[in-house]
């Protein structure tokens, strides 16, 4: 069988009611013929919208065909035993032109029992803001299930929402449960589990090209809903040149930060487990078996578990997240 080496794949473009330009003005990546492009989905497993390959002899293979034939190899003996042949996490860029619909998803408990798949724990890193942007992140009070219902009816929901002011470089978790929303102005990088269930709460009365209004899970959100306050949502580091920064540690994926100006050996040998690289600002180069592997922003890289040691080299300043399976 032939070697692993690090893949790349072709872009997914979703265009949304809430989507804008800046996948095309700021990460350079041409959506056309698409009007708009709210999402591009980078590495996908997820079925019905894979990832394909597209450098080297596995270009044109589909994700999830190669987790099935190099199984371990490609994403860690660990995370084959307990995913199987789905790869685990979704890698997406995210650009709000608009509100998103306030929104929870279902944990992995709940999700299995209604839609016999997995739920949704992610994180988000911005690459972008506007002055006055802002985010939706849980609750600023305390409501139980009761309170929640009278705020919805009475559409008073915002009132007891928590809105955070935000700006480029900021990071959110947001675990399975925690009610969310993106608002206008904002570039993110999304890290996830492998599920596209979300519950719809609210989505601000806004009404489609065709006069229409989207679907609504009110019902269903109700079991799903984290209704506790935490004291800070937003994700606190330091940013260190030329360090592996550490933003996030879940049971699904962890995600270090690298802000790189010189040559960095990266040693795996004792990880079971692949690594993506995600280009947030700037570009580089990946060296192994003296091939050179290119990554710009707006892109990834997958990085199989087979290979234990690479250097990246960047082209003046870099910014990339690092994200391994758990």
């Amino acid at each position: 069988m032939n070697q692993l080496y690090p893949l790349k794949f072709n872009p997914i473009f979703k265009d949304k009611i809430w989507g804008g330009q800046k996948i095309k003005t700021v990460l350079g990546l041409d959506f056309a013929p698409l009007p708009n492009c709210g999402e591009v989905w980078v590495v996908s497993g997820v079925e019905g919208n894979q990832s394909v390959i597209s450098n080297g002899f596995l270009s044109g293979n589909e994700l999830n065909e190669i987790v099935e034939v190099y199984m371990g190899d490609l994403v860690g003996d660990k995370t084959y035993q307990r995913f199987g042949n789905e790869f685990p996490v979704l890698i997406k860029f995210i650009d709000a032109n608009d509100w998103l619909s306030i929104q929870v998803h279902p944990d992995d408990e709940l999700a299995m029992k209604r839609h016999g798949c997995l739920g949704k724990t992610e994180m988000w890193y911005l690459l972008d803001a506007g002055k006055d942007s802002q985010l939706i992140s849980g609750f600023k009070t305390k409501v139980n299930r009761d309170s929640y219902q009278k705020h919805l009816e009475n559409n008073t929901l915002e009132s007891v929402l928590n809105y955070e002011n935000v700006k480029k470089g900021d990071v959110f978790f947001m675990p399975a449960g925690r009610v969310h929303a993106l608002g206008p102005g904002v570039l993110l990088a999304e890290i996830q589990q492998t599920s596209d269930v979300t519950y719809r709460i609210f989505d601000w009365n806004r009404i489609d090209q065709n006069g229409l209004t989207r679907e609504l899970h009110t019902e269903l959100a109700l079991d799903a809903i984290d209704f506790s306050v935490q004291k800070d949502y937003k994700t606190q580091y330091k940013s260190k040149v030329n360090s592996t920064i550490n933003l996030v540690e879940s049971s699904y994926f962890t995600t270090g930060f690298l802000q790189i100006t010189e040559p960095m050996k990266k040693d795996y040998a004792e990880l079971d487990s692949c690594v993506i690289y995600i280009c947030t600002e700037g570009g580089s180069f990946f060296l192994h078996n003296e091939e050179k592997y290119t990554l710009k922003q707006g892109e990834a890289m997958l990085i199989p578990a087979s290979i234990h040691s690479l250097v990246i080299h960047p082209e003046n300043q870099c910014s990339l997240l690092e994200v391994f399976l758990a």
